[in-house]
């Protein structure tokens, strides 16, 4: 299996790991920024743009993948199910992941009786059933649900459009199991587990991991939070200079 990796710059190692129903293309300008200082690493997860497909496709599996392709150890920024990718890759191979940043990112993406602050199991199923039928409308649909509530969720929409737009669309097997991951994903009982740095990027409008994930997480991990005002569930494309400007903090570049 291969997994389509672009790099820049040159430095220490750090990867990029996109979200759901997307690639690694969203990532570029944050790429270019980071490059200055960093040789960064985005990737395609496997079943999205040039990547191939994994089977069978778990949030392990999806995270042993990029292990095997960084043999030395990397920094780790992860969007939304790359964070929960992040996660579990940290938890797998402590030795590989020397820091973590989650950019609106969950440990639970769906809403269970004792957390909230979540997108109702509902709403996903909606997706998948959506993916059956009208394939292109339903990702659509799921980039708008991204911006809801954004200042400039308008920009930030076609933003992510173009980058959809620019390499192959993820392939359907992918779609429907990484809506599955989202679903079945529960990793907030392992997160005291984490042993390396941890950054915490948010977006205090984001309907999909809302403040309080990011909140809870810095309450749980002591870890540094970072919340973008008016930003959606992509504040790396709405608020990108001052998410570039904290991540290179976070990393040691004042």
């Amino acid at each position: 299996m291969s997994v389509y990796i672009e790099t820049f710059g040159q430095g220490e190692d750090l990867v990029l790991i996109h979200g759901w129903g997307i690639h690694g293309g969203i990532w570029q300008r944050t790429a270019e920024h980071l490059a200055r200082h960093y040789c960064v690493h985005i990737v395609d997860l496997p079943g999205c743009g040039a990547s191939d497909m994994v089977s069978p496709y778990t949030l392990a599996n999806l995270a042993n993948s990029l292990d095997a392709v960084f043999p030395l150890a990397v920094h780790v920024v992860g969007w939304s199910l790359g964070g929960a990718v992040g996660m579990q890759w940290a938890l797998q191979a402590a030795d590989k992941v020397r820091s973590l940043t989650l950019c609106a990112s969950s440990p639970s993406f769906i809403q269970r009786p004792d957390w909230p602050y979540a997108t109702s199991a509902e709403t996903l199923s909606a997706f998948a059933a959506g993916l059956a039928g009208d394939y292109a409308a339903t990702l659509n649909t799921f980039l708008g649900l991204q911006v809801m509530g954004s200042r400039d969720g308008r920009s930030v929409l076609r933003a992510l459009q173009r980058g959809l737009a620019e390499r192959p669309v993820p392939q359907l097997a992918a779609l429907v199991a990484g809506l599955t991951i989202l679903k079945e994903t529960d990793l907030r009982s392992r997160l005291t587990e984490l042993g390396c740095p941890l950054l915490l990027q948010y977006g205090d409008r984001d309907r999909m991991a809302p403040s309080q994930v990011g909140e809870w997480l810095a309450r749980l991990s002591g870890a540094q939070l970072v919340m973008h005002t008016g930003a959606g569930h992509a504040p790396f494309i709405s608020h990108e200079a001052a998410f570039v400007a904290a991540q290179l903090e976070f990393l040691g570049h004042h």
